[in-house]
């Protein structure tokens, strides 16, 4: 048995493996700032009267917005007190 070839598969795949790990955290890396850019901007254009989702899927209209606190009416009669940054997306 070649142990010289069995080395030097075994140093190219780890080169490869490393390689395709850097690769997926990169596309992971942007990937995640993207999606902080965009909540940033839900969480800065929020406003009063506009239709939100929580990030639990839930939705409702804002009713009164405070520094870090959303108060949002979910059926008829029910406001709820919520944190600024549960809110996923506003709906158009």
């Amino acid at each position: 048995m070649n142990w010289e070839v069995i080395v030097w598969t075994c140093i190219t795949v780890a080169f490869l493996l490393c390689v395709a790990g850097i690769l997926l955290a990169f596309i992971s890396a942007r990937n995640i700032k993207k999606k902080r850019n965009t909540l940033q901007d839900v969480h800065t254009t929020l406003k009063q009267g506009a239709r939100i989702m929580f990030a639990g899927g839930v939705y409702g209209k804002v009713v009164k917005i405070e520094e870090d606190i959303v108060h949002v009416e979910v059926s008829k009669g029910v406001v709820l007190e919520v944190s600024r940054y549960g809110v996923q997306s506003i709906e158009v």
